[in-house]
């Protein structure tokens, strides 16, 4: 855990915020705020009640500062249910939940044309401090949530991060982020599918989408409001900041750059990634540009002191299509080994490696999307939106890996199911440049149908060393200088709200030493 927390808070100490938001949204403090120092800015008339439906969030900490994040939508599944006028909103951060000693201050504009949303890039703050953040328009408060800076850049303090991806409304509750605040973490690292772009109806669903598959902005925006109103989500959101990256639901399931599952619907395409990846901004605490169309980079480094560099990967926007013939599992074919073939694209394969290779880092966490390891199933049979259908890309990475002599741990979401593998290539056989931990996925399934095969398959490898495909969850991760320790955190079901949590199997990597060890 790490020890640069800054002070306690003056009312309410840091472990009973904690045990206050691992009850949900309940435990949000909703503070009424009356004018503040220099007068509050003049508002539009008549604005309606429950600005603060969809809560608050923080993200990409760096050593002064953090990004601050909000969404005025009374009326979130229909539109926003705001004017459409430009709204002043207050914000504030301080040492303790009761506002007494702000350490800073400001007005930002929840802009019509960004569907009133808010980022604001506070900076100024000490290094590895805590804080408490909200926002204020009128007599309207938003909840009160803690975020945190990272440390110095030469501290190696220790670092408690939680892992998660994958969470389909229609699969289940989110029970899972019910537990997140108790784990008491500095961080969040989220890999995507953050929502689902899916219609309605279909078999074993536990509870409905809102509307048809979305495809355009306004669709968009009202999913993004179904899914930031559950109010796990949001308790999970209030307890640190967290660190986002897309997969590919947040636009279509297995794309791949521009080109759409459906063929006949590429003419149409880039206006939907590009309504797609600004209501992903919208919605997101990230200290990046608005997109301006269809593009939007988004992979970046994310410090923790010396400790940890996160690189938050991107791969969807720039890969190559799928070869093969198929977008998923299929036959071994030349395509997969294609050396002109890309995951990352030019420009973010050269800025990896760079990363990599000035990283003062003990530990370099890749936040990847897609499972990276070798993986082979019956010999030639392959997932060619995996790693594995971009052989000649990964052989790149792996080479980046190994110049830079990263204690490398690959951090993946997308395929619902929990995993440890030591990262190795086509030939099964050469000595690992690191470890790759799957998180599980916070409710998406894997097809009940396939389980009992996929297990056995993938448990056959000799690479694999842990493979869980029936549980739902997150991944908990403790780093210092010697050690990263990954605890697999699985609920029960995501058939009800609530579940119980347990730690199914727990690994230990030591730096200097790839891969995972029982601990």
């Amino acid at each position: 855990m790490g020890q640069d927390r800054g002070p306690a808070p003056a009312r309410v100490s840091r472990r009973g915020f904690v045990r206050g938001m691992a009850g949900g949204a309940a435990g949000l403090v909703l503070l009424g705020a009356g004018p503040l120092p220099g007068g509050d800015p003049p508002l539009p008339p008549n604005l309606p009640d429950g600005l603060f439906s969809l809560g608050v969030a923080s993200g990409d900490p760096v050593p002064d500062g953090v990004v601050l994040w909000t969404r005025l939508a009374p009326d979130p599944l229909n539109g926003g249910g705001m004017p459409a006028v430009d709204v002043p909103v207050r914000w504030q951060v301080a040492h303790e939940d009761g506002f007494r000693s702000v350490v800073a201050e400001g007005t930002a504009v929840a802009s019509a044309a960004l569907a009133h949303s808010v980022h604001v890039d506070v900076r100024g703050l000490r290094p590895g401090a805590w804080y408490h953040y909200r926002f204020i328009v009128g007599d309207q408060a938003s909840p009160v949530a803690r975020t945190r800076t990272t440390p110095r850049p030469t501290s190696r303090a220790g670092l408690r991060f939680l892992v998660a991806s994958c969470q389909n409304w229609k699969d289940g509750f989110w029970s899972a982020w019910a537990h997140a605040a108790a784990e008491d973490p500095d961080l969040v690292v989220h890999l995507g599918d953050y929502i689902y772009e899916g219609g309605q109806g279909g078999a074993g669903i536990v509870r409905d989408h809102n509307s048809p598959e979305v495809a355009t902005l306004d669709a968009y925006r009202n999913r993004w409001g179904l899914y930031k109103s559950d109010p796990a989500l949001q308790a999970a959101h209030a307890v640190c900041p967290w660190v986002v990256t897309w997969d590919d639901h947040e636009v279509e399931n297995n794309y791949a750059g521009l080109v759409p599952q459906v063929e006949a619907e590429a003419p149409g395409f880039p206006a939907r990634r590009a309504a797609a990846y600004q209501a992903w901004w919208e919605h997101q605490p990230v200290r990046l540009g608005r997109p301006t169309g269809p593009d939007l980079r988004i992979h970046r480094t994310i410090d923790w002191g010396a400790l940890a560099r996160f690189h938050v990967l991107d791969t969807r926007q720039y890969r190559s299509n799928q070869g093969c013939g198929t977008e998923d599992l299929g036959e071994d074919c030349p395509d997969r080994t294609d050396p002109t073939t890309t995951m990352l694209g030019p420009e973010q394969e050269a800025w990896l490696g760079q990363s990599l290779a000035s990283s003062p880092a003990t530990w370099d966490v890749l936040a990847n999307q897609v499972v990276m390891t070798a993986m082979p199933l019956a010999e030639t049979f392959f997932n060619h939106d995996q790693w594995d259908g971009y052989s000649a890309a990964r052989e790149r990475l792996f080479a980046q890996l190994r110049a830079a002599q990263a204690n490398a741990v690959v951090v993946t979401g997308d395929i619902h199911a929990a995993g440890v593998a030591d990262l190795i290539g086509d030939d099964l056989s050469g000595a690992p440049v690191g470890t790759e931990l799957v998180g599980s996925s916070i409710s998406s399934r894997f097809d009940p149908a396939t389980a009992d095969v996929a297990e056995l398959l993938i448990a056959g490898l000799e690479h694999v060393d842990y493979v869980n495909v029936r549980q739902r969850g997150y991944l908990r991760c403790d780093a210092n200088p010697a050690t990263l320790t990954a605890a697999f955190r699985l609920v029960d079901t995501v058939a009800t709200p609530t579940s119980s949590i347990t730690t199914a199997s727990t690994w230990a990597i030591r730096a200097g030493t790839p891969g995972a060890q029982l601990a």
